[in-house]
């Protein structure tokens, strides 16, 4: 005779499909959430799926937000609330983030971990809570928190606890693919705004160059980042004579580039009416006054060539290198600097240097420091001295050429894929 009374022989019968039932939703949840990349659809899924599964009235799946250390759902099951927010040691869901662990209560009430603010302002009844943290499998980060309220059975039990540790489990796997591929995304709009920048900002930098007669001149550029923050120019004068621009924003990236695009726009309209570089110079600073709040300065060079009288004027707003090679003598002489960094006082006074004769042979030479300053595996910077060398070697040369040995040999310098600055070089020769 089978010792075991209809009844409950009937009540674990139903009990045993409601596991099998409840196992066969987590393996469908789980070939759906392997499919899906979208972040809202993994969220409802989890939630509904898990609170079918254990037979429970409500769920919400909480994200963490390590920026501010709160939970945040958007979107809680049946609940009036639908953007709901908290510190990591408020409530139950805060207490499994915060401690990594699975937390079951049976009555929520009588628990001081519990926050009632919910259900006093929807008027729900919390009977019981079972809460597991979603951790990242890749790197060990917090994603968030799975809660379901309300077994309708009566607590939950041992089994339930295994139920939602497994669609835990899965919904982290889900998580974070789909942070991962956010990430991805927005990285590629990144670079692909950072391209369009240096496509914008490669249009700033002289590419055909101003004729000027008995002269060759030419210019190579290489941004550390997508875009930087040097700048090089050579402009036609309402005097005659032809702008040489140097300089150079202190920094790397986004912020330094829009400055020198700033310097660029105010020193192109300040040449319609003026010439004399200590003007410029004087002008430029009090135009971009309002950008050295942010902690930059520039160095720039600002030279006036005059080919009919072959003179150069210029002022230095604390930049180098910037140098004269005297070609009859083999020799380099420094344009010294006349003034200090556009930026670092907040009502400079820059004056004009004395004006230099060139001869034919001769090479003006305006870099930014990322050229000399470029280390190599042992810590040596690529130097002033190099740099003469290049001039001197390709003083006969093309200016072409010269520029583009001055790059390829600090290339070959400095380590790994990438110069630790961003790279300019102007330069200019008299050629009768």
């Amino acid at each position: 005779m089978d010792p075991t009374p209809p009844n409950h022989a009937d009540a674990t019968i139903d009990s045993v499909r409601l596991r099998v039932a409840a196992l066969n939703r987590l393996l469908e949840v789980t070939r759906r959430l392997a499919a899906d990349i979208d972040l809202d659809k993994i969220l409802h899924t989890i939630a509904s799926e898990a609170c079918q599964a254990l037979h429970c009235e409500r769920g919400t799946l909480y994200q963490y937000d390590a920026s501010t250390q709160e939970l945040f759902a958007v979107l809680a099951m049946d609940l009036e609330i639908k953007d709901i927010r908290h510190k990591l040691d408020h409530g139950i869901s805060g207490y499994a983030a915060r401690h990594r662990t699975l937390v079951n209560v049976a009555d929520p009430a009588a628990d001081p971990r519990w926050n009632s603010r919910i259900d006093q302002a929807t008027g729900y009844q919390t009977r019981s809570i079972l809460a597991a943290p979603l951790i990242s499998p890749h790197d060990d980060a917090l994603l968030g928190v799975l809660q379901l309220l309300n077994n309708i059975g009566g607590p939950f039990d041992s089994f339930d606890e295994e139920l939602i540790v497994a669609f835990a489990s899965h919904a982290s796997v889900a998580l974070d693919r789909a942070r991962l591929v956010e990430q991805a995304r927005q990285q590629q709009e990144v670079e692909a705004a950072l391209h369009v920048a240096r496509d914008i900002q490669r249009g700033f930098m002289p590419g055909r160059l101003v004729n000027i007669p008995g002269y060759d001149l030419a210019t190579w550029w290489y941004p550390q980042q997508a875009v930087g923050g040097d700048y090089c120019d050579v402009m036609p004068l309402r005097c005659g004579g032809t702008g040489l621009v140097i300089a150079d924003v202190s920094g790397h990236g986004i912020g330094p580039s829009l400055i020198m695009a700033s310097t660029r726009a105010a020193l192109r309209a300040l040449v319609l009416e003026h010439a004399a570089p200590e003007t410029l110079l004087n002008l430029v600073v009090q135009a971009l006054a309002g950008d050295f709040d942010k902690g930059h300065f520039i160095t720039m060079v600002m030279a006036v060539l005059d080919a009919t009288t072959h003179t150069l004027r210029y002022a230095n707003a604390g930049h180098a290198p910037a140098l004269h090679y005297i070609r009859g003598e083999d020799r380099f002489e420094t344009l010294e600097a006349t003034g200090l960094p556009l930026g670092i006082e907040h009502s400079p006074r820059y004056e004009a240097a004395p004006e230099r004769h060139l001869a034919v042979g001769d090479i003006v030479v305006l870099c930014t420091d990322g050229i000399v300053e470029a280390m190599d595996a042992h810590d040596q910077p690529f130097g002033i001295g190099r740099l003469e060398e290049v001039v001197r070697r390709y003083a006969t040369s093309p200016m072409t050429e010269l520029v583009q040995k001055t790059g390829e040999s600090v290339e070959a310098h400095y380590v790994g894929d990438n110069p630790s600055d961003d790279l300019t070089i102007l330069v200019a020769r008299r050629n009768v």
